[in-house]
């Protein structure tokens, strides 16, 4: 039997495998005692550990610790774990249950979109006028507006899923709502990106076909919930809890996986399944949602390294770091921005709108992702694509120690709140 025959190989996906779950342990562990969630830690080993090991043992040891099979296997054992947490995700957003509104969802999103929107449409603009080469490549110039535009607007629901849940804010006011507003982003993120490629290419079956999918989508995921409310569903599933999660199970990984080869991303349809399953203490379905993403928890650490190990690993040109300072600023300012704008015209407080703005800055790995396409289908350069990387990577890491400084600010101006609010003090008497 050769080394490529299946058994080998399937020792190989395995080894790989426990091997990148060990290295995403090793950066939480260091995340953590930095005092950053683990997520961050993840993430950061995945896009380190490349560029070491090419660094270390040469080029060609990257392609014979994950060659091109290991790496497809692995990735798709990434993205059916991922999948199955995300259900989780999507089944605990209660609107109704948290002290917001669909007006509030509708600003949030609204803002935190279409303000990024605007600042890379602006820095679109800027690379057409300078006409450098090395920056503006040779994309049509609707195609590289609208995905630059994107590209400062994603918000990533895996990373941000995580890092909510790592800080305890899962089930906050702001924690929903960002968690809530950047669903919706992303459906309108991969919709956009679409028609980018879609205009580069000169090609307008793969938007046409994306909106289709959507649309589908949407329709399924309402009579998915109308069979599973049904009394003689749930009494057919009532105390069979392993048959009941694996259907769950088969329905999200049918639903997830589907939709990202139809041209969306596999965290569209993992959402919808997830939405769609009803709530209530009497129905079988919520002991199959817990079981199904605690499987899904302990593999997305696998996703942030498998999908981080190769972004760092491509060749990208040499580039400016007044081109990088540029693009971080303009990305940070334009998504906390319109977070914290969004939030503020949605009814939210001054501190939970900053706090939903901070977390509306969470790029993670879909922006990565988001930035590869660009690459290999070549609306960006070498440059444009590590600056925007670098950007995505900064305004990640930096989102847990701006919300504890956050955190931070509104204990301090609390006390100082009630002090001024009380009867017995100076300005309360003086004002009465």
């Amino acid at each position: 039997m050769g080394v490529d025959d299946v058994p080998w190989g399937s020792v190989h996906v395995v080894v790989a495998g426990v091997g990148a779950l060990l290295l995403a342990h090793v950066g939480g562990i260091i995340a953590r005692t930095l005092r950053q969630p683990r997520v961050i830690g993840e993430i950061a080993v995945g896009l380190a550990a490349g560029p070491l090991l090419i660094a270390l043992a040469g080029p060609e040891a990257l392609d014979r610790v994950l060659p091109a099979h290991v790496l497809d296997a692995l990735k798709l054992l990434t993205e059916a774990g991922l999948v199955l947490f995300l259900v989780g995700v999507a089944h605990g957003i209660h609107p109704k249950e948290a002290r917001f509104t669909r007006r509030s969802v509708a600003w949030v999103s609204t803002g935190s979109f279409v303000v990024p929107l605007c600042g890379g449409a602006l820095l679109a603009c800027g690379l057409l006028l300078d006409g450098d080469p090395s920056l503006r490549g040779h994309a049509t110039w609707p195609a590289l507006v609208i995905y630059m535009a994107t590209a400062l607007s994603i918000t990533a629901v895996p990373v941000l899923a995580r890092l909510l849940e790592d800080l305890g804010l899962a089930r906050t006011t702001s924690g929903n709502l960002a968690l809530t507003a950047a669903v919706i982003q992303d459906i309108a993120g991969w919709l956009l990106l679409s028609v980018a490629v879609s205009l580069n290419t000169g090609s307008a079956g793969g938007t046409a076909r994306t909106m289709a999918v959507f649309a589908a989508g949407a329709v399924g995921a309402m009579l998915l919930r109308w069979v599973l409310r049904g009394k003689a569903v749930c009494r057919l599933f009532e105390g069979r809890p392993l048959l009941t999660a694996l259907l769950l199970g088969a329905l999200a990984l049918t639903a997830g996986l589907g939709s990202e080869r139809l041209g969306l991303t596999a965290v569209f349809g993992a959402v919808l399944v997830g939405a769609a399953v009803p709530r209530g203490a009497l129905l079988p379905w919520n002991g199959a949602v817990a079981r199904v993403t605690r499987i899904g928890r302990r593999l997305v650490p696998l996703f942030f390294v498998t999908t981080g190990v190769t972004v760092l690993t491509k060749a990208m040109g040499a580039t400016s770091w007044t081109l990088v300072l540029l693009v971080t600023v303009l990305g940070f300012v334009c998504k906390t921005g319109g977070g914290y704008a969004g939030a503020r015209l949605g009814s939210q407080s001054r501190w939970e709108s900053l706090r939903i703005g901070v977390l509306m800055d969470t790029r993670g790995l879909t922006e990565l992702i988001v930035l590869s396409v660009g690459h290999s289908t070549g609306i960006l350069t070498g440059p444009m694509y590590l600056a925007l990387l670098i950007m995505a990577v900064v305004t990640t890491a930096i989102t847990g120690p701006l919300l504890s400084a956050v955190s931070w600010g509104e204990a301090r101006r609390a006390p100082v709140a009630e002090r001024a609010s009380s009867p017995s003090s100076p300005s309360a008497g003086s004002a009465g």
